[in-house]
């Protein structure tokens, strides 16, 4: 699931540098009451920075829980935003 997800946003970022813009950096925020995700902090940092093409320090990450409240909360799912800034090349 994690290498579909990549190649996703690889593409993504492939149709992001066709319209002439590059990724400056992302913040990102994952809701999720399991699993705890600090241990894989930097690797999903280390990874993300790369298929975006921007150093790990370009690529915020945080997690929250869902406070046991709805569909995050009762443990059916996880769910994630995402905020990126685009920088024209032109």
């Amino acid at each position: 699931m994690v290498r579909i997800g990549l190649e996703l946003l690889q593409g993504v970022v492939e149709l992001v540098k066709t319209r002439g813009f590059r990724i400056g950096n992302a913040d990102l925020t994952i809701l999720a009451e399991r699993p705890k995700l600090a241990s894989y902090h930097e690797e999903m940092q280390r990874r993300l920075a790369a298929v975006l093409e921007v150093e790990p320090t370009d690529v915020n990450i945080k997690a929250t829980t869902g406070e046991k409240m709805g569909f995050i909360g009762r443990e059916e799912g996880m769910m994630a935003e995402a905020v990126v800034l685009l920088e024209s090349v032109k």
